[in-house]
């Protein structure tokens, strides 16, 4: 799902991962797009790569004391989303992890 927020609006170029209620969040641009995460994960920790919509992430889970390397692609979720992916992804530079 894709929501329009007003209040995050990160025209520089970063954009920002986190989780909030069971649900993956990616925010760039004041677009909010959220899609399940696993059950057990608490949060993510680090991105460790960012290459046009494919992360490499640190992801803390309940289950482990360790943080476990995770990978996610958005051009699924986007193409699911009748978002254009070139367009979303193309001015995304970095991606920082969200603790808000």
């Amino acid at each position: 799902m894709s929501i329009p927020t007003n209040n995050i609006q990160t025209t520089d170029g970063i954009a920002r991962l986190g989780v909030e209620n069971g649900f993956t969040v990616f925010e760039y641009d004041g677009e909010r797009i959220r899609f399940r995460a696993p059950y057990s994960l608490e949060r993510y920790t680090n991105v460790k790569e960012w290459d046009h919509g494919y992360l490499v992430v640190d992801a803390q889970y309940r289950h482990n004391t360790e943080p476990e390397e995770e990978y996610i692609d958005l051009e699924p979720v986007l193409h699911d989303l009748y978002i254009n992916a070139d367009r979303f992804l193309d001015p995304i530079r970095k991606v920082e992890v969200s603790h808000a």
